[in-house]
């Protein structure tokens, strides 16, 4: 890549991060070069031109096409001094106005090999034997691994992997995700894995809206490969050599004796993303980092939605959209758009889960019900308030059909869930749970 394409890809992700007017991509444009260039202003207007109100609409590919074909840009490469980027606006955000990196997050001071080994408690070659999985072969051994394996059957179809590391191995990701990853703070749009976030307040911001569109991104953790780990620790100032340990103690590639059981059916391309370092999922590292390596993902997205007057949030890989009259009007396109984005990025949408619900139907977001307000789907309430009566009257050993060992701290969990999701039914479920005679209480 030439530095003049860098410079064009970096002035239209700047434009897609922001309102589509002529005086934000003005503004951008010299935040992101640092100096007022005297052909910003042509070059703007020349872009607005050209995309109107439909700026959004375009991917960064077209954009720096455009900014490349503009004449005061192309002549700015024949002075001496040409056009730098002094701002990258995709970047993971740190607050404004810091120096670096390091001291804006308060990241730990990682120089060298060695300092990662005694920042972790492990000797040098522990580290290497920790970070380097290249024996993961058909033939190796579980006790050489350092990830337990485990299918489990998805409902709609297939087999997810869940991969949990050892004892050791997590000791080491929980320490880098508490002094490290947690600092640094993910997009706003982000509601999964972060304090003070959840489900609720994911659902919450799409109550009572016209029209909302749910999308499932596809394979979210194996999607995400080493390289992109690597570069994100990289960007943080990391060495080379530091951001490398650092990227394969967090990834995982699945042996080959764990793709060939035979119950795992499924299909090529999903196996080869396993096969090949990948997020896995089961790590504690594994959220934190990818909502950071969806940073890009939602900030487009969020420029998408607030083009039309829409609001969005993400949590893990669900997408949801949610707007009034003109979310409404561009639908049948709009979905289309947002899987060119995620393509894009990195990702790949499941097109088979995607959902578009109007008002006259039941609207659902992870589960919880936003026609009028939160709410748990009815069924799912009458079923509960059903198994706690019974707990009452015919005792909690009747309701416990699937064998579960602490069937009381299930249903008080449900029971929390409700309350959580709307308080006034909840409340009188627990008032329900209070009743139950307990065997031994």
């Amino acid at each position: 890549m030439t530095p003049k394409t860098f410079v064009a890809l970096a002035l239209a992700d700047t434009f897609l991060a922001r309102e589509a007017s002529l005086d934000a991509m003005k503004q951008g444009a010299r935040w992101a070069l640092g100096k007022k260039w005297r052909w910003i202003p042509s070059l703007c207007r020349a872009i607005c031109k050209q995309t109107g109100e439909q700026l959004h609409r375009h991917g960064r590919a077209e954009l720096a096409a455009l900014i490349l074909a503009h004449e005061g840009f192309s002549d700015a490469w024949l002075d001496s001094e040409p056009p730098q980027v002094r701002h990258f606006c995709l970047e993971p955000p740190v607050a404004a106005g810091q120096p670096a990196w390091v001291s804006a997050l308060a990241l730990p001071t990682l120089a060298t090999a060695g300092d990662l080994a005694q920042w972790l408690k492990v000797t040098p070659s522990e580290l290497d034997w920790f970070s380097d999985q290249w024996r993961n072969s058909a033939a190796t051994t579980a006790a050489l691994q350092h990830y337990h394996h485990r299918w489990i059957a998805k409902r709609s179809g297939g087999w997810r992997l869940i991969e949990i590391p050892k004892s050791r191995l997590r000791a080491m990701q929980t320490q880098l995700l508490r002094s490290l990853l947690d600092r640094i703070p993910p997009h706003q749009a982000a509601h999964g894995f972060r304090r003070g976030h959840s489900c609720v307040t994911h659902a919450a911001l799409h109550v009572g809206k016209r029209v909302v569109i749910r999308m499932d991104l596809k394979d979210f953790f194996p999607s995400i490969p080493a390289a992109r780990i690597h570069a994100l620790f990289a960007k943080l100032g990391y060495p080379p050599k530091v951001a490398g340990l650092l990227s394969r103690l967090c990834t995982h590639r699945t042996p080959g004796s764990v793709l060939n059981q035979p119950a795992q059916k499924n299909p090529w391309q999903e196996r080869q993303a396993l096969r090949a370092r990948h997020l896995p999922q089961g790590s504690p590292c594994s959220p934190a980092l990818a909502n950071l390596c969806a940073y890009r993902l939602d900030i487009r997205l969020q420029a998408l939605a607030t083009a039309l007057g829409a609001s969005y949030s993400r949590y893990a890989d669900d997408l949801v959209f949610s707007g009034e009259h003109e979310l409404e009007r561009a639908m049948d396109r709009f979905h289309l758009q947002v899987a060119a984005i995620a393509l894009e990025e990195g990702f790949a949408v499941n097109a088979r889960k995607t959902r578009m619900m109007r008002s006259g139907v039941r609207q659902q977001v992870t589960g919880i019900v936003v026609n009028r307000h939160s709410n748990i789907p009815r069924q799912e309430f009458d079923n509960l308030k059903a198994a706690l009566t019974n707990c009452i009257r015919h005792g909690p050993a009747s309701q416990n059909r699937e064998g579960r060992d602490n069937y009381r701290q299930f249903l008080a969990g449900r029971v929390s869930y409700v309350r959580m999701v709307n308080p006034q039914r909840g409340e009188r479920l627990h008032r329900l749970f209070e009743q139950i005679s307990w065997p031994g209480s």
